[in-house]
């Protein structure tokens, strides 16, 4: 079945499309750990479920994957069964949802992340250039192709964020050369390819989502390893970003930790868009 986890304020919110009602079901706790920031969202749900009677007539069950690894029949709601239990909740919190959920699927972000799924569904993924230039901007085009103007462009203007400027846009083609020629056959030399491109950041926009995928394919063709990104916190990922451009030890142990030679489950694909495009949610 096809998963997604969408955040709302850091609490994950997982959904799982169902091909036979032909609809994304959204998990009940989920959503009332997402309104109400309780330590117990199962509980209050199952209180919630018998205090209000439309709640177990509108519900259905589908397997989702909990924290232990294993896969359990989990209460979930559709889109209007969703809208029911966010009404019924009192919390300051239930409007901002509602109107989170409904601006989700029509956000640049949302688009763009459906066709990184798409990226890997359709198989393009298999026919990218590996640790090439035209591979990133392959994988920038599909993602962010009629999204952005400059969807696969190299960029020509200098930018900068958080205080620190990025390679020079006038010097950027000779960076990239050298990157581009940098080795793949360790994952230090793999993590230090990887950290030179966030600094050269090629694109006016989406370098992280995109260079995340690209750095995916170096791991699968040289070491048979790939990320698996829910393993690496959001503030402890973009601290060790930020450190690695004078020194790349933090996040080449955060990647460390985080690989999986499960390169084809397709699952763990999913999941690390997800948490990619988490990545790169305000604060």
């Amino acid at each position: 079945m096809k998963t997604s986890i969408r955040f709302f304020e850091d609490v994950p919110v997982r959904a799982v499309w169902d091909d036979e009602s032909s609809k994304w079901w959204f998990c009940a706790a989920d959503v009332v750990e997402a309104i109400t920031s309780s330590t117990n969202s199962r509980r209050y749900w199952n209180t919630l479920k018998t205090r209000n009677i439309e709640l177990s007539s509108i519900c259905g069950q589908l397997k989702l994957k909990a924290k232990d690894g294993k896969f359990y029949n989990t209460d979930v709601v559709d889109e209007d069964g969703l809208n029911t239990l966010i009404a019924l909740i009192p919390s300051k919190k239930s409007d901002v949802f509602a109107k989170w959920m409904k601006n989700m699927e029509t956000s640049l972000d949302e688009k763009s992340k459906q066709k990184a799924y798409e990226l890997f569904e359709s198989g393009f993924i298999d026919n990218i250039e590996v640790g090439t230039i035209k591979g990133l901007q392959q994988i920038h085009s599909y993602i962010f192709g009629g999204l952005y103007d400059f969807a696969g462009q190299i960029r020509t203007m200098n930018i900068a964020k958080g205080g620190f400027a990025f390679a020079q846009a006038m010097y950027l083609p000779e960076s990239l050369a050298k990157i581009e020629a940098m080795p793949e056959d360790t994952l230090e030399h793999i993590v230090d390819k990887y950290v030179e491109m966030n600094v050269a950041h090629p694109f006016m926009e989406g370098n992280g989502r995109s260079t995340r995928i690209w750095l995916d394919l170096i791991l699968k063709k040289n070491l048979k390893n790939c990320v698996d990104w829910s393993k690496i916190d959001k503030t402890d990922y973009f601290d060790a970003m930020r450190e690695s451009v004078v020194d790349s030890q933090r996040i080449f142990k955060l990647i460390q930790n985080a690989l999986t030679d499960d390169i084809d489950n397709r699952e763990i694909i999913m999941k690390g868009i997800d948490y990619s495009y988490y990545y790169e949610t305000e604060e």
